[in-house]
This record gives structure tokens, C-alpha cells and sequence, in this order.
């Protein structure tokens, strides 16, 4: 052979196999448009809000990010951790409950807000159905009279006692506004510390024939234990009156106006990450958990299978079971990145 068709020849060749890793480079960034990105999670430190979270892991890392360690914190530090740019994201964050810490970490300008994680969450003031009938108790006013107050009086102060939610978690300030709204301080005593503690005691008191009083929220494992209608009954507030003044958002389940805005858990991503990375917020903004779902796995958390590798073997199961749809957000989150390519 001559050398330059030798020469020819191995150019040929050369070409050919220098075209074909490019075009093998090309197909494995479209199926991973987060290849070699770390993307860092903030998670609150209530357990029973990680299964969404392993849900939504499960996806980036199909995506190719290299997912690190989440943090893990209080919901006002959670938002600003990715408000400031120390996490990626968060998909744990209330629009309506966790506002004010929204503001407070830049808001907008920081931050981008997509998705419907998990819609139509409720929050509010529960008794148990039994007493609610004998009685003839509708709203949370009626624990001014001081022999509703003392049905519900466990330490003998004469105020009615109600298991509250955690300092930090944002809804312990509406509590505390409602309190003072509605002239309630003197006829109510809030118990705070560790809800789902102070929840196991409420419930054996409900299973004890006991009257209970609690905050709740759903989707979560107590609703699954104290059913509504059945066991327990929500109370009503006289008007809306909530902290900041904005009393126009929407209060109402099924016609009781339960004094806390019906609300939307979102994924929240730190505006700088979202502008880099396309395929990340596309996938974010598709997933969705029904609140059943949710509150089924945490009634299985409650059960005893809440270890780290109990929620993430729940997250998988879930996955399974809903593969077609899943594989639907990662596929959508895969052509965004490719249009954002070209």
C-alpha cells in the first residue's frame, strides 16, 4: 500500500471514530443533561417530608446529577439556605406558610418557585367527634366558655389544652396570631415540643375515651389514625385573620373556614442554578405526590418502618408503581435540556 493511501485510509478511519464518540458524547448528554453537576438538596428535618424528597432525588440522578448529602435544617433556614445559594433546592416549601420566610431570603430575585408537589394542603384545629357532638362545638371560640375550655383541661388550669406545632416550622405563628385574634390567650393553652411526641400522647388519651384537642395538617400519618368525620371533626374560625393582613387567600374545606390558607407544597430553587440548569426545573416542576400517598407512607413511618432506607425503599416501591408517569417527568426534563442546548 502506498503511503498515502495508508495515509488516506487511517484519516478515514480516524474521522469516522472521532465522529462516533461525538455522536456517543451527544446521546449520553441528552439522556443526562445533568452529567457532572452537583446538585446539593435541603430537607427539613421532619422525617415524614423526606419520601417526596427521594422522589425527586430518584429523578435528578436519572438526569445525571451528582446528588450531595441534603441539608438538613428548620423550614425559615431551609429557605434561606436556598435562597443564599448554599442548597439547590428544597421541594418541602409552603407558598402560603413559609411567605414571610420567602421574603426574608430575597424572594424572587433569589429564587424561583415552580410545580404543584403536593396541592390542597390543609391545616387547622381539631376535637375529637364524640365531645364535638355532645356539646355541640363548631368553632374555636366556643373554648371561651369555660365548661367547653374544661373538657379539654389536662393539667387542671382551667384553660382547654392543645397540642400545638414546633417552634420554626412556620404555622406556630399563625397559632400564636389566632390566639390574640380571636381573644383565645386566656382560654387556651398551647402545648409546644416535639408534635408527633406530643401527638402519640394525644392519641392513646383519644383511645382512652379521652376528649382530645390538636393542630393538625394534611397530608400526614394522623390524619390516617384520627380520621376526619369519623373520629374527629375540624373546627371552624369566625373569620379569616391571618398574620400579614392578606385574609383574601382561601380558607374554606368543604365550607368551614378552618383559618389557615389552603395551601400548595412547591419546589423552591435557587435562581442561579435554575437559569443553568433547564432540565432540573423542568423535572421539579412535573412532580406530584397525592396527599393519600403521602399520608400512607407516613402511617407506615409511624408503624416503625422510619429508618432512612425504609423511606427511600417506600420512594422506590412508589416509583415502581407509578413508573409510566415518572419516566413521563424525566423524559420531558431531558427534551428541555436538549432545546436548551440548541
Amino acid at each position: 500500500m502506498h503511503a498515502s493511501t495508508f495515509t488516506r485510509s487511517f484519516l478515514q478511519s480516524a474521522c469516522a471514530l472521532a465522529l462516533s464518540i461525538v455522536c456517543l458524547g451527544a446521546s449520553a448528554s441528552v439522556d443526562k443533561p445533568g452529567d457532572g453537576v452537583k446538585i446539593t438538596p435541603a430537607f427539613p428535618s421532619v422525617d415524614e417530608e423526606r419520601f417526596r424528597g427521594e422522589i425527586a432525588l430518584a429523578g435528578l440522578r436519572e438526569l445525571g446529577y451528582q446528588v450531595q448529602t441534603p441539608k438538613e435544617t428548620e423550614y425559615a433556614t431551609m429557605v434561606l439556605a436556598v435562597g443564599f445559594g448554599d442548597a439547590d433546592f428544597t421541594v418541602s416549601f409552603w407558598d402560603k406558610l413559609h411567605a414571610s420566610f420567602y421574603q426574608k431570603a430575597g424572594g424572587d430575585e433569589s429564587m424561583l418557585k415552580v410545580g404543584n408537589i403536593l396541592p390542597g394542603v390543609l391545616q387547622g384545629y381539631v376535637i375529637d367527634k364524640k365531645t364535638a357532638d355532645k356539646y355541640n362545638i363548631k368553632y374555636i371560640t366556643d373554648m371561651k366558655k369555660p365548661e367547653i375550655a374544661k373538657l379539654f383541661d389536662t393539667d387542671g388550669d382551667g384553660k382547654a389544652d392543645m397540642t400545638g406545632c414546633n417552634p420554626g416550622w412556620g404555622c406556630e405563628l399563625v397559632i400564636e396570631h389566632h390566639m390574640k385574634a380571636y381573644d383565645l390567650q386566656k382560654s387556651i393553652h398551647v402545648n409546644q415540643g416535639s408534635y408527633f411526641a406530643l401527638m402519640a400522647d394525644t392519641i392513646t388519651r383519644f383511645k382512652e375515651g379521652k376528649p382530645v384537642f390538636y393542630f393538625t395538617w394534611t397530608p400526614q400519618w394522623v390524619a390516617g389514625v384520627l380520621v376526619d368525620g369519623r373520629d374527629v371533626v375540624w373546627l371552624e374560625v369566625p373569620k379569616t385573620d391571618l398574620p400579614g393582613g392578606d385574609n383574601t387567600v382561601s380558607t374554606m374545606y368543604q365550607g368551614k373556614n378552618l383559618g389557615f390558607a389552603i395551601d400548595t407544597v412547591q419546589a423552591l430553587i435557587n435562581r442561579k442554578f435554575a437559569e443553568k440548569n433547564p432540565a432540573a426545573v423542568k423535572y421539579l416542576s412535573l412532580v406530584q405526590i397525592p396527599a393519600a400517598d403521602e399520608s400512607a407512607q407516613n402511617l407506615k413511618m409511624q408503624q416503625g418502618e422510619k429508618s432512612r432506607a425504609d423511606i427511600q425503599r417506600h420512594a422506590e416501591e412508589w416509583i415502581s408503581a407509578h413508573q409510566v408517569q415518572f419516566d413521563g417527568w424525566v423524559k420531558a426534563a431531558r427534551a428541555t435540556g436538549a432545546q436548551a442546548r440548541n
